[in-house]
């Protein structure tokens, strides 16, 4: 009997990671139920409730108690936003060095690029949504935490500047702990590139959509993640340059409730609208929609 009920647990469990859109952390590990396979289920960070994985994945990465926004994999962003098999990937084949001879830097850059299946914490592509065309990029925080080093800028300032000759809107989906130490100053140049690749980007009238999601922090916020034209973010998003702990030990005060949250930017006029992922895609093509008829 009990090799049946397995039986059928580790046969419900591949027909999941079938259809799934792909895996995003590591399974939810038990020790009072060693016989439940790994990754069959998944506890919300927030509200430490545990889950079915199947349930997360077919409410888009949301917890259906808390409402917490789990962090996406790029890849899992590209499959909820765009329209099936309409993404194009662009800028392949860059190779991230090692500008400041870091010990282990590049072993790292290796193990993330196995684990993800990425080339670094970036990627973009032509795309649709809902048939509007559209430039997309999506950085992804299990990737060294999406941190900006010199590949990164220069993909986004490709991404810009690849919009600009086809004359498409871009849209840029944010998640970053900001730049990467391991490359000092290299990385802090991409904060100028991207700036004006996206000043020359704005002279030419197009519209760039920035959607700021957890976390979104230091020199990429400070950079090319605040100069959309609308700036979306999704709830409860850490956005900031500094983090909290930071400016507390700083400031020697405390800070107010809700601090460097989506909601609490959104009233301090950083922010234009904070938007449920369930809407997400909704919003952007509304947006894109009303920008075609002004064009």
């Amino acid at each position: 009997m009990k090799s049946d009920l397995l039986k059928q647990a580790f046969d419900k469990q591949k027909a999941f990671k079938k259809h799934a859109i792909s895996y995003r952390k590591k399974p939810l590990e038990s020790t009072k139920t060693p016989d439940v396979p790994k990754g069959l289920y998944e506890q919300c960070d927030a509200c430490k409730k545990t889950f079915m994985s199947e349930d997360i994945v077919n409410n888009r990465f949301v917890c259906p108690a808390c409402h917490h926004h789990f962090r996406l994999r790029a890849v899992d962003r590209l499959s909820l936003m765009v329209d099936s098999h309409s993404f194009i990937e662009k800028g392949l084949g860059y190779i991230t060095l090692d500008p400041l001879f870091i010990d282990g830097y590049e072993s790292k850059i290796a193990d993330y690029k196995k684990r993800t299946g990425l080339d670094e914490a970036y990627i973009y592509g032509y795309a649709q949504i809902k048939g509007l065309p559209l430039v997309i990029g999506v950085m992804d925080s299990y990737f060294m935490m999406g941190s900006m080093g010199s590949v990164v800028g220069e993909k986004v300032t490709k991404s810009i500047e690849y919009a600009m000759m086809k004359k498409l809107p871009l849209v840029m989906f944010i998640a970053s702990g900001g730049a990467r130490m391991q490359e000092g100053i290299y990385s802090l140049m991409q904060m100028a590139k991207t700036s004006g690749a996206l000043k020359k980007f704005n002279d030419q009238g197009l519209l760039f959509i920035s959607v700021l999601t957890h976390p979104t922090t230091g020199g990429v916020t400070a950079s090319f993640a605040s100069l959309g034209d609308i700036i979306l973010a999704e709830p409860k998003a850490l956005i900031g340059f500094a983090g909290p702990r930071v400016i507390k030990q700083t400031i020697k005060q405390d800070l107010p409730e809700g601090f460097q949250r989506s909601e609490f930017l959104l009233e301090k006029g950083m922010v234009d609208k904070v938007v449920d992922r369930h809407h997400m895609r909704d919003t952007i093509h509304q947006l894109l929609r009303f920008h075609q008829k002004e064009l």
